[in-house]
């Protein structure tokens, strides 16, 4: 059996870079955002079915098998969890090994019971908006999009559970039961994928939002969509299942995609394809660029335009 275990600096770091990257995302939007309206009659999203299409259907086909691969790891050896140690954790984490686990149980079944209906009340608020509703089937395509290119980056980033074995809080607990802390799915701490999934939607709501409203105060949109996943992550931290340096990973990436992804199909790249590519053992994102072709327009004597070019 491999497992792929790093060294406790190089997951502090990764939590650091997520912290940057969030930080400077949310930024970047309340900041350098267009304040112009659209002008009247023109879409402010460009969806393209069949490429959009494609990347939803490659991206359910090859998460299927993803997800019994992850499921279906190999059983905690009581070796593994007498090797286990608290010091080695930085202070936030730590906390996660310090919590009361009478409950975590409750907090489990709450974090499962809620996700769905957040996935569906939350964009459908968006329908109240007249300015968004007249768009709601490239909306609700472009929605479903972002969840699957999100629980792809889960299932096949090197910062997810295929690549990582990191134990989860609760095999730290040696008061709750042997056969709940050896279960081989406690291998997969890093990272919270409630919470990047309750992150793309709010933040595609807020971006979403921001673009058919770009006089709305987006700083508060951007704040506000941080509420739900911040919820999110703190119930899994409480049901034992994550620390919240994977809380703070889960929430860094649902926002990465609830925000570029709008923002690609807000604008319109000629001669470039983008798609997904997947080879054995790994995916990724193909993008095709065709270098478009210039021809000099023939110049006629005494034309109009025969000093245009000079």
């Amino acid at each position: 059996m491999i497992t792929a275990k790093f060294p406790t600096n190089f997951k502090s770091c990764a939590t650091k870079i997520s912290w940057c990257a969030l930080i400077i995302l949310i930024f970047s939007q309340t900041v350098f955002c267009q304040t112009t309206d659209q002008p009247p009659g023109k879409k402010i999203y460009h969806v393209n079915y069949i490429s959009g299409s494609a990347i939803i259907a490659v991206g359910l086909a090859t998460d299927y098998p993803s997800i019994g691969r992850i499921k279906n790891k190999p059983d905690i050896t009581p070796a593994e969890l007498l090797d286990l140690n608290t010091g080695i954790l930085n202070p936030l984490d730590r906390w996660a090994t310090e919590q009361n686990p009478d409950h975590y149980l409750m907090f489990s079944k709450l974090s499962d019971d809620i996700e769905p209906p957040i996935f569906i009340i939350l964009p459908a608020l968006l329908g109240l908006d007249k300015k968004i509703r007249k768009d709601w089937f490239d909306l609700l395509f472009m929605y479903v999009e972002g969840h699957v290119i999100t629980f792809t980056m889960y299932n096949y980033s090197w910062l997810g559970p295929t690549f990582e074995n990191k134990y989860r809080p609760i095999t730290y607990y040696t008061s709750l039961p042997l056969a709940d802390r050896t279960t081989g799915n406690n291998r997969n701490s890093a990272y919270s994928g409630h919470t990047a999934s309750v992150a793309y939607t709010s933040f595609f709501i807020a971006k979403v939002y921001c673009d058919y409203h770009p006089d709305a105060s987006k700083l508060l949109w951007y704040t506000a969509a941080l509420i739900p996943p911040l919820a999110m992550g703190y119930i899994r931290v409480r049901a034992l299942a994550h620390f919240p340096s994977d809380v703070i990973t889960g929430l860094t990436v649902g926002a990465l995609v609830g925000i570029i992804l709008p923002q690609l199909h807000k604008n319109t790249f000629k001669g470039v394809t983008l798609g997904l590519i997947t080879v054995p053992g790994a995916m990724g994102v193909s993008a095709l660029w065709t270098v478009p072709s210039f021809k000099k327009d023939k110049i006629v004597a005494g034309s109009p335009n025969q000093y245009s070019n000079k």
